[in-house]
């Protein structure tokens, strides 16, 4: 064995070592090491073990992605990349790069666990508790439970450009049950599933009609999206978990960003 020259050993200290990935979702993945050494970039055609455990750490976080983690590359990872991105407030490129990873290691929760570690928005709107704040451009919605801790974190789908989800402090004017939201979407679209498994009604924290509802989908795969009148489309197995937590009169924050400056200061845990 040839020994090393200064010139070798000289070599090896201007060569930087790649960064180590240290939370246990990602650790171990050649895939992810790649990428956050900037040796490449996750996009179309991408798949693997790496992959996976990204899609699974984003499915934790309430991103959504229609099919669930299966380590292929495809519109729906794209999707909910691009959603993380704005939260991280990173460029929203939709692939994964070495600074979207970082961002996952620091903000994904341990394996097994929902919601995220730290970086969570204030459940406090202009000085006022709220229960929900949706978070309009990352299309998620965040509970709390009476005493201001999260409960937990689901996708959510809002308006369109022409057509948007107005940003602003709401309140729970009306819940409807099963019955109730399926005659109001017989009534409203001749379709009594547009609405989902439950609808609660919003008006304003001034008590005028918003004209915009929380309720279910009928179309879980466009959740993620800006595809709605100005509603705000939960799957419906959460929107169950919404009406059954909120009451009449309960707070509704409805933010562009979790930078909107209405909220109070974020909450970090862990």
């Amino acid at each position: 064995m040839t020994a090393p020259t200064a010139r070798t050993d000289a070599a090896r200290a201007v060569i930087p070592s790649a960064p180590l990935l240290e939370h246990p979702r990602f650790a171990g993945s050649s895939q992810l090491a790649d990428v956050m050494s900037g040796a490449t970039v996750l996009g179309a055609g991408s798949r693997g073990d790496g992959l996976l455990a990204v899609q699974g750490a984003l499915l934790a976080m309430g991103f959504a992605l229609y099919g669930g983690a299966d380590g292929r590359y495809g519109p729906d990872t794209a999707r909910a990349l691009r959603n993380f991105q704005v939260h991280a407030g990173l460029r929203s490129s939709g692939v994964l790069d070495a600074a979207t990873l970082r961002a996952l290691e620091a903000l994904a929760p341990a394996p097994g666990s929902r919601g995220q570690s730290r970086a969570l928005p204030s459940p406090f709107y202009a000085g006022q508790k709220v229960r929900v704040v949706i978070a309009l451009r990352e299309h998620r919605t965040f509970l709390f439970d009476p005493l201001g801790q999260l409960v937990d974190i689901f996708p959510n789908a809002v308006g369109t450009a022409a057509t948007p989800t107005h940003p602003g402090l709401k309140v729970v004017r009306a819940k409807l049950d099963q019955v109730a939201t399926e005659d109001a979407g017989a009534r409203l679209w001749n379709d009594r599933h547009v609405f989902g498994a439950r609808l609660l009604d919003l008006s304003w924290a001034d008590g005028h009609r918003s004209g915009e509802e929380m309720h279910g989908t009928s179309a879980p795969a466009l959740l993620g999206g800006d595809v709605s009148h100005g509603c705000i489309r939960h799957a419906n197995e959460d929107i169950l978990v919404l009406h059954d937590a909120l009451a009449v009169g309960d707070r509704i924050a409805v933010v562009e960003t979790l930078q909107d400056p209405h909220l109070g200061v974020p909450v970090t845990v862990g």
